[in-house]
C-alpha cells in the first residue's frame, strides 16, 4: 500500500468519477483505475460499489475512506514538520517564567508565534525566585522572564528588554486578623506562621528573604498552595496581585499594613536571554515580538 494509492482513492471517493479524479490528479484514467485495483486487492476489499452511475463507497470503503484520511493528514504532517526543519526552524523553544508575574498579557504574543510557526512546541515552564534566571544561565531555556537584580543588569553575558510590573502584596485571612485586633507589626506575627514560597534555584541557598528573625514558616512550593493556606487562616505572607485581587475585592484576604517592613514590593520583570547564544529563526521572531510588544504597566 502506498500513499499515491491512498490519495487516490481519496480523490475517487470525493468526487465520484475516474475521469474527474484523472482531471484532478493529472493521471490517466487507466492509471488512477489501476491504482484503486491494487489498493482494493493490497487491503482485500471492495471499496467502490461500480453498478450506478457514478462510483459509490461500499460500507467497508466508508470505514476505509476516514482512515485513509488520517494516514493522509499524518503524512502531511510528517512532510510539513521535515521542511520546517530543513528550513533551520526549531522544533521547540522553552520559556521560563517567574512565577509571580501575569502571563495574561503575553498570551497574544505567544498566540502570534505559534500561528506563525505551528510545529515549534512552545514549552512555558514555570519556576521561582531565582530558578527562572538559574535555569537560563544553565543554558536549560531559551529564554526566561523574571525580575533580576541591578548587579545582574550590568553582567555582560545577558541581554535583556524590559516588560512590565508587578507586585506582591502582604495579605492575612479576616480569622487571622481577628486574632490580633490591634494588629501593627510584624513582630506581633512571629508565633503565627508566615507562608514561604521555597526558590526552584539555588539563588537563596540560606537565605530567608522576608522572614524576620525567629518568625514560624511554613514552605510550600507553589502561589496557589500558599494562596489556599493563607485564606483558610493558617498564616500569613506575600501573593502576586493579579492572583489576590478578587480575594481581596471579596474580603476573603486582607491586605497588611505593617509598620515594620514592606507590605508592599514591587518588581521589574524582564525578559532575558543569552547574549552570546544563537537564536533560530523562531526564537529570534519571538525575542523581537517581545522587543515590540507594548505592555501595560500593572497598578495595585
Amino acid at each position: 500500500m502506498k500513499l499515491e494509492q491512498l490519495s487516490v482513492f481519496q480523490s475517487v471517493a470525493e468526487l465520484g468519477s475516474l475521469r474527474q479524479a484523472s482531471e484532478s490528479l493529472h493521471k490517466t484514467q487507466p492509471a488512477i483505475s489501476q491504482s484503486i485495483k491494487q489498493l482494493e486487492a493490497t487491503l482485500g476489499v471492495v471499496l467502490f460499489n461500480r453498478s450506478g452511475y457514478r462510483l459509490a463507497l461500499t460500507d467497508e470503503g466508508k470505514v476505509l475512506y476516514q482512515h485513509a484520511l488520517r494516514v493522509l493528514d499524518e503524512a502531511n504532517g510528517l512532510r510539513n514538520m521535515a521542511r520546517h526543519i530543513t528550513s533551520g526552524n526549531e522544533t521547540r523553544i522553552t520559556l521560563a517564567t517567574e512565577a509571580s508575574y501575569d502571563l495574561k498579557g503575553i498570551i497574544p504574543l505567544l498566540a502570534k508565534v505559534q500561528n506563525q510557526f505551528p510545529n515549534t512546541q512552545i514549552v512555558l515552564r514555570q519556576e521561582y525566585l531565582t530558578g527562572a534566571i538559574e535555569a537560563l544561565q544553565q543554558q536549560k531555556v531559551t529564554f526566561c522572564l523574571s525580575p533580576v537584580s541591578s548587579e545582574f543588569l550590568q553582567h555582560s553575558h545577558v541581554q535583556v528588554h524590559a516588560l512590565n510590573t508587578g507586585c506582591l502584596v502582604n495579605v492575612a485571612s479576616p480569622e487571622l486578623i481577628a486574632r490580633h485586633p490591634e494588629l501593627k507589626t510584624s513582630a506581633e506575627l512571629i508565633n503565627e506562621y508566615q507562608i514561604v514560597v521555597q526558590d526552584s534555584g539555588k539563588g537563596s541557598l540560606n537565605k530567608s528573604w522576608g522572614v524576620q528573625d525567629g518568625q514560624r514558616c511554613w514552605y510550600v512550593n507553589d502561589f496557589a498552595t500558599k494562596k489556599m493556606l493563607i485564606e483558610s487562616g493558617m498564616g500569613w505572607g506575600r501573593l502576586p496581585y493579579h492572583q489576590i485581587q478578587k480575594s481581596i475585592e471579596k474580603g476573603n484576604l486582607i491586605e497588611l499594613q505593617l509598620s515594620d517592613i514592606e507590605n508592599t514590593v514591587i518588581f521589574d520583570y524582564y525578559i532575558i536571554k543569552n547574549k552570546k547564544q544563537l537564536l533560530g529563526p523562531v526564537a529570534e521572531t519571538l525575542w523581537e515580538q517581545f522587543k515590540a510588544y507594548t505592555f501595560n504597566t500593572l497598578h495595585k
